[in-house]
């Protein structure tokens, strides 16, 4: 049966990458991240397979795929140079994830993998030539991420753009590989005041020895800072008359914040479940966090910084200042709107909030992936057990 727009719109992504045909050979390829792609396999020079790609949906219809499909076909059928197999860096890419990559590596790695891929790689270099690619677009690429602060991010986009060369030179599609040029030419991670957590396996350890710590309001406190990852000077002075329950928000006024604006933050189910447990020490205070020596101040500096110190985190593992950089590149990994994110951490200068962002309009994105980390932070926790 062939494809309908209906049942394109409707396909649901699925644990696994998976294709569905609309005839003569032109299937749509669906992955687990949603994305959809128009794919072609054909064979040339007595059944070597080769695979080309028409284009993404919806920006591709059924109906450009179809005429796409045909105009291949009867290129094929004449004999004639085929007109879309220009061993683009995005087909080659898609025969290098089937062929080298699926078959050796978990669905978990694979989808960092994709994502990485279709946020950062591919809108850059998918549509050139192999031999077109140069070390210096790459390296400009490269540089765009680094700039966002995202330093390991680069260094695996790198990473991927070299094993498609590789595989690249090995099916012998192109003869030089243009990474090779970039070596020593990336940043490096330096970690100095604000060290963070970064693997998933070490996020949920800390998860969980926050989940085993003995005192309420500092656990309290630590939960606080990772769900809502902001400055731990906004954490510390946080006040229970900035808590809007009704609406599901912290107001942090703007004294309180760096760039001298008032500030929002949404509250996920955990957020609240926390601030419940804490109403119940600290309710009747002014300050969320108050000091543990009393004399009106809310909690000092040190506070987080020592409960770290006492579940093992060394200065050079885990600050305060740490659950930022954690959230941040959680959820750029995980493809969430860049000016989303940066807006949530309170990076964006006035004027760019103004250009970039009605305020109104936006809240619901940071609803939904303030949302979505909290779930995420609760998942690697339960993938994790502490012993004594």
């Amino acid at each position: 049966m062939r494809l309908t727009e209906i049942m394109i719109k409707q396909a649901k992504p699925k644990e696994k990458l998976y294709t569905m045909s609309d005839g003569q050979g032109l299937m749509l390829e669906v992955r687990p991240n949603g994305k959809k792609y128009w794919i072609r396999r054909y064979y040339v020079n007595g059944g070597k397979e080769k695979r080309t790609s028409f284009g993404a949906y919806p920006n591709v219809k059924l109906k450009e795929a179809r005429d796409k499909n045909a105009e291949l076909i009867k290129s094929l059928k004449a004999g004639k140079p085929v007109g879309f197999d220009k061993e683009t860096f995005a087909t080659v890419t898609a025969e290098w994830l089937e062929k080298r990559m699926q078959p050796k590596n978990t669905e978990g790695y694979l989808r960092t993998v994709r994502l990485r891929l279709d946020r950062w790689i591919l809108p850059a270099l998918g549509h050139m030539k192999l031999e077109k690619i140069t070390s210096g677009l790459i390296l400009q690429l490269c540089r765009k991420i680094e700039d966002k602060g995202i330093i390991e991010t680069a260094a695996r986009v790198r990473t991927i753009i070299n094993q498609v060369f590789n595989y690249a030179i090995a099916t012998d599609r192109v003869e030089v590989n243009p990474t090779i040029a970039l070596h020593g030419a990336l940043q490096t991670r330096k970690v100095k005041n604000h060290a963070t957590l970064k693997e998933p396996e070490k996020i949920g350890l800390l998860m969980a020895h926050i989940e085993s710590y003995p005192f309420d309001v500092v656990q309290c406190a630590l939960k606080f800072s990772a769900l809502v990852f902001c400055r731990p000077g906004e954490i510390r002075a946080a006040e229970w008359k900035e808590i809007d329950l009704e609406n599901l928000l912290w107001r942090i006024p703007k004294e309180k914040m760096k760039m001298k604006r008032e500030h929002v933050v949404p509250l996920a189910r955990q957020t609240v479940e926390v601030l419940e447990v804490l109403r119940q020490f600290t309710g009747r205070d002014k300050w969320l966090f108050p000091s543990a020596r009393g004399g009106g101040r809310c909690m000092s500096e040190n506070t987080i910084r020592m409960a770290l110190r006492s579940m093992g985190y060394g200065n050079d593992d885990m600050t305060a200042h740490g659950f930022r950089g954690m959230a941040s590149t959680v959820l750029y990994d995980n493809e969430f709107q860049p000016e989303v994110i940066e807006y949530q951490l309170a990076h964006m200068e006035r004027n760019q909030v103004i250009r970039a962002y009605n305020h109104a309009k936006y809240l619901p994105r940071r609803r939904e992936m303030m949302q979505w980390y909290a779930n995420w932070l609760d998942e690697q926790k339960s993938r994790t057990s502490i012993t004594s």
